[in-house]
């Protein structure tokens, strides 16, 4: 369909969606971008008209037939379109009259949301990487010293008098205890940078039927693990393990905070898989992505940490080191990709977006 308006394949390139309707408001073209927003394909949008897009597309309609009648060039607003089954959209659009009887109106739609969504992106992108770089340069620092005590209490251990070496030796070791424990911290640390990226084809349902058996071990009473798949998503090069990691960090989190909802036998998480098109991940225009979806019905992260998730060593959890979101926002990020968050009590979404081939 879209090859009998060669002159409109350019708009394939735009990031908000377009709508080119015909005298009565049936659509005879629809970018990528539209067709992503309206979650609905090409062919199935020609057979549509406007009308039939929103249930409350009657304003929307009215200067549709102003465009038709030439009374503006175009015409701007915001508007909220609400759709069967689905959620609203907040938009901004606007409707183009244009010199052709056969083709007489074009609407542009731009999410409100957009230009704040990829600016949050762009900020936290910014702050992970000041944040990855302090705490790298910090590990570093913390580990030289730490062999150093750690040896210490070792020598002074052995230079202990026999008739107190009972009494003393409980302090050296918890010295020695303490400096293996930060040692570890400082390992986790330093993970991301320490290990090399192994490139492979990936195909994501493995990798989330890999986590699932993983969670059903440790959980496997009260905790209902859903799946809802797209099979149709390519294989893509990236390091399988890591992915693995990535994903188990985000699952194990979510069931660790429906500790409450296992008990009462209700707890639920599922995996979700989608494809999106013409999206911009880290200030770079894709064709296509891999959407994942990792979504519990927890009682949401708590509202004083929910914009620091992804620092390092910030936890909604009692005993929680704080490093599991960060690794996996590490190994996201050097699959070009980005992680998202939206969170309110009784559902808590992790979204996973990946470039694909």
């Amino acid at each position: 369909m879209k090859n009998t308006f060669p002159s409109f394949a350019g708009l394939d390139l735009l990031t908000s969606a377009v709508l080119v309707l015909d005298a009565q408001g049936g659509v005879l073209f629809a970018n990528a971008a539209a067709e992503s927003l309206l979650d609905s394909s090409m062919k199935a949008l020609a057979q549509q008209r406007l009308t039939d897009l929103f249930l409350n597309g009657e304003e929307l309609l009215e200067v549709f037939h102003q465009a038709v009648a030439h009374q503006f060039a175009d015409k701007r607003q915001d508007l909220t379109l609400e759709r069967a089954g689905r959620e609203s959209l907040h938009v901004h659009s606007i409707v183009t009259a244009l010199d052709n009887p056969e083709m007489p109106v074009l609407i542009e739609f731009r999410e409100n949301v957009q230009q704040l969504k990829l600016d949050r992106e762009e900020r936290m992108l910014d702050q992970s990487k000041a944040n990855k770089e302090l705490i790298r340069n910090l590990a570093h620092e913390i580990k030289n010293p730490l062999g150093g005590i750690r040896g210490a209490a070792q020598l002074l251990e052995l230079e202990l008098p026999e008739r107190h070496l009972k009494e003393l030796r409980e302090y050296t070791q918890v010295i020695i205890k303490e400096a293996d424990r930060l040692q570890t911290l400082v390992d986790r640390l330093l993970a991301p940078h320490r290990f090399p990226h192994i490139v492979g084809d990936v195909n994501i349902h493995e990798v989330c039927e890999r986590v699932r058996s993983l969670i059903v071990a440790e959980f496997p009473q009260g905790l209902t693990i859903q799946r809802d798949y797209d099979l149709s998503i390519p294989e893509f090069r990236g390091d399988k393990e890591q992915l693995i990691q990535s994903v188990l960090n985000i699952a194990h989190n979510a069931a660790q905070a429906l500790a409450e909802r296992i008990r009462q036998g209700d707890a639920r998480l599922t995996f979700k898989t989608r494809v999106v098109r013409q999206i911009t991940l880290a200030k770079v225009r894709y064709r296509l992505a891999l959407d994942l979806h990792i979504i519990d019905n927890g009682p949401g992260i708590p509202p004083e940490i929910r914009n620091r998730i992804f620092y390092p060593l910030v936890s909604g959890r009692d005993g929680g080191s704080g490093l599991g979101l960060t690794l996996a926002q590490t190994f996201v990020e050097q699959h070009l990709g980005v992680i998202e968050c939206e969170s309110r009590p009784g559902c808590t979404d992790f979204r996973i977006l990946i470039p694909l081939p």
